[in-house]
């Protein structure tokens, strides 16, 4: 066999490559790993999910420092921030996490090549890099590329005033004034960093709530919530561009056809990511797109060229680490001859801020429209022993059942440290669990948990500590 023949060559290692090439590993194949930028982790561990969380944790202290700290009788006078510090401990943190990934690499006996991996047909993956080029050969590849910021027409990126997520995690100073354009998770999360640090943020939104994949009440509370950190919202509001005016930067906006106008620092754009597909050459092997530049690919991710697969954020379903993880190891256990699987209805999906938001499954009108009988059990925070000792009362728990099965069809939670409780929901959901089943699964007291429990057993109006 050539040195450069391989049972399974990988584009992108980001969570879905990396992952796809440990697991090929494990199942005993001849794996290649191509990434074209000069460290491995994609977007998520090198501008994405991890920075972005350092971030989010470091302001966090520095807001309970400021804001926090004096009811619990701890004195930080003269309390100040460096930036430059802040960011070299973000640094530090991809850093040890991508060194991690070269490490699991070399251990698994996996071959990395640096370049632009270009499909040729033939079962040929051309690595394009800085000199000469390698041609790879390989009976099965996957695409694992990941995603792109969406630049607005009207508002294209400069990499100075107009940023994507990429430039906002990494300012060498506080914004004066800092616009947010998209109340997602991208814009929520970075636009509460900012704000945390002194920043005015105005956060402008198309549509009339914020975080709107969570259920109405979930958005409202969220909103509320962080309107008393100091983020501003503008709903229901079309930016339409950027003039300068008087030596300042302004951004112009409509709403129910009044113009708005906003002096901005910087501009976040934070509407969405779209698949990265360019330079992957898929027309020489026959691959069309969609209309939303994904990869069509079937039930185990073969796309319509032979031996080609896809996974992550190319193909359908929603952009997540997460997701990328859990396709990779299911179309790698299906190219070994094993029985991979994904259950797509178990997927959380979570807003990092604080408090965090967290769902799986269907919110209200969603189960609704999909011609489900519910009924909902709801449960605040307020009420809960140990939010209450860790000033932690902010939000709630809910979860939505059938009324026929009883079988969780969705839960949502807002609250410091969702992300984590949201995990207990998926686990009794990946097994068709229902609402019972959830109620009476003993929660250790005092912990946060236990709303969780409360909410479920409010389903049939059985709550303990509330009225």
């Amino acid at each position: 066999m050539s040195e450069n023949t391989f049972d399974l060559v990988i584009i992108g290692s980001g969570p879905g490559g990396y992952v796809a090439a440990i697991r090929g590993a494990q199942l005993g194949l001849n794996i290649a790993l191509v990434e074209k930028s000069k460290t491995l982790g994609g977007t998520c561990l090198n501008v994405g999910c991890i920075p972005s969380k350092a971030l989010l944790h470091s302001t966090e202290m520095y807001h309970f420092a400021g804001h926090g700290a004096a009811a619990h009788g701890i004195d930080l006078t003269n309390l100040s921030i460096s930036i430059d510090q802040l960011m070299a401990k973000k640094d530090k943190t991809v850093a040890q996490l991508c060194g991690g990934i070269e490490h699991l690499m070399k251990a698994n006996k996996i071959k990395v090549f640096t370049g632009l991996g270009i499909l040729e047909g033939d079962n040929k993956v051309r690595v394009r890099a800085t000199g000469e080029d390698t041609v790879l050969h390989a009976k099965h590849t996957i695409i694992a590329t990941g995603s792109a910021s969406i630049e607005l027409p009207f508002l294209p990126f400069d990499g100075d005033t107009v940023v994507s997520s990429t430039e906002a995690i990494a300012f060498d100073s506080v914004p004066k004034k800092l616009a947010v354009v998209g109340a997602g998770a991208i814009g929520l999360e970075l636009g509460s960093v900012w704000a945390r640090l002194g920043a005015e943020v105005n956060v402008i939104e198309f549509l009339p709530v914020i975080a709107p994949t969570f259920d109405k009440d979930v958005s409202k509370m969220a909103e509320r919530l962080f309107k008393k950190q100091g983020l501003n919202f503008y709903l229901k509001t079309k930016v339409t561009g950027l003039k300068k005016s008087k030596g300042k930067q302004i951004l112009t906006a409509e709403k129910a056809g009044e113009v708005i106008e906003f002096e901005v620092d910087k501009v976040l754009v934070a509407v969405g990511r779209k698949p990265y597909t360019d330079g992957l050459g898929l027309e020489t092997v026959g691959i069309e797109t969609d209309d939303k530049g994904r990869i069509p690919v079937d039930a185990h991710y073969k796309t319509s060229a032979a031996s080609v697969y896809a996974i992550g954020d190319v193909i359908p379903g929603p952009m997540l680490a997460h997701k990328a993880e859990e396709e990779a190891v299911a179309c790698v256990e299906r190219i070994a001859g094993q029985a991979g699987h994904v259950n797509y209805d178990v997927i959380p999906n979570v807003i990092y801020t604080e408090p965090e938001i967290a769902s799986v499954g269907l919110g209200v009108a969603d189960a609704k429209a999909a011609g489900y009988e519910t009924k909902v059990g709801k449960f605040n925070f307020a009420g809960n022993g140990r939010a209450i000792a860790t000033d932690a009362t902010d939000g709630f728990a809910k979860v939505i059942a059938d009324q026929k099965t009883d079988r969780i069809l969705g839960v949502q939670v807002i609250a410091k440290g969702a992300s984590e409780l949201i995990a207990s929901a998926v686990a009794h959901m990946e097994y068709g669990g229902s609402a019972e089943d959830l109620a009476r699964t003993v929660h250790a007291h005092p912990t946060v948990s236990e709303a969780i429990k409360e909410a479920a057993l409010a389903v049939d109006g059985n709550a303990l500590h509330s009225v």
